[in-house]
C-alpha cells in the first residue's frame, strides 16, 4: 500500500487523511523530518502560508521538504500549500519551498468572509468539481512545461508540473475524491490504489 504524507502543522489535515484513505492509500502525518522517510508522496494542506512557513522553520522541515521535492516524489499543494510550492510569490522577495515553476498571488478572491463554492471545470474531468475557495491564491503565471488544469474568472486555479500538483481551492472539504485520486495516480509505478469508480483519471 502506498504511503502518502500530510504535512500536519496547520490546516485541514484530518480531511486530507480521510480523502487519501478513501482512495485506498495509507495516510501518514508529517511533523518531523523523520516522518518523510519511506513516503511515496506528500500533501501540503491549506492554512495560512506565513504561519505555515514559520512552523516549517521551527520544526526544521524546510531542507527535508526541498530534498523530498528533489527526489522526484509527487507533492500536492492546496491553497496555502500551493503558495509554499511556488517559485515566486507576488510582493514577496523570497519563495518558501520554491520548487514549482509558477508565480502566485495571495488572497486573490477576497477575505475569509468572501469564501465561496463553484462547479469548476477541470481538464480531464467529464463532470465539474465542486471547488471550495477560502482566502484563495491564484496562479499568476506558469513556466514552460506547466499544464494549466483549471481556471476561474480568468485566473489559473489548478496546474501540474512534472511531479508537482497545485490548486487554489480545498478538494479535501468535499466528499468528491477525484482530485486526490488524480494526485495518487502521479506516484510512479503506482499499483494497489483503488481509484473512485468512474474516475476519468484512472488511466493517468
Amino acid at each position: 500500500m502506498k504511503r502518502v504524507g500530510v504535512l500536519a502543522l496547520q490546516g485541514a489535515v484530518r480531511e486530507h487523511v480521510q480523502s487519501i484513505e478513501a482512495c485506498g492509500a495509507k495516510a501518514v502525518l508529517v511533523k518531523w523530518s523523520s516522518d518523510l522517510e519511506d513516503l511515496d508522496a506528500i500533501i501540503l494542506p491549506g492554512g495560512e502560508s506565513t504561519t505555515m512557513r514559520r512552523l516549517i522553520d521551527r520544526y526544521g522541515l524546510l531542507g527535508p521538504l526541498r530534498a523530498f521535492a528533489e527526489s522526484g516524489k509527487p507533492m500536492f499543494g492546496t491553497c496555502a500549500g500551493l503558495i509554499l510550492l511556488a517559485k515566486e510569490i507576488a510582493g514577496y522577495p523570497e519563495p518558501h519551498l520554491g520548487v514549482m515553476d509558477i508565480a502566485v498571488e495571495r488572497n486573490s478572491f477576497g477575505r475569509q468572509a468572501d469564501s465561496f463554492e463553484i462547479p469548476l471545470s477541470v481538464k480531464g474531468m467529464e463532470e465539474p468539481f465542486e471547488a471550495v475557495f477560502i482566502r484563495a491564491p491564484h496562479i499568476v503565471s506558469v513556466g514552460p512545461g506547466v499544464e494549466v488544469l483549471g481556471e476561474h474568472g480568468g485566473k489559473i486555479v489548478m496546474a501540474r508540473s512534472s511531479q508537482f500538483l497545485g490548486c487554489s481551492f480545498h478538494p479535501e472539504l468535499t466528499d468528491d475524491h477525484r482530485i486526490t485520486a488524480y494526485f495518487l495516480s502521479m506516484i510512479p509505478s503506482e499499483t494497489g490504489i483503488s481509484l473512485p469508480k468512474g474516475s476519468v483519471y484512472s488511466k493517468v
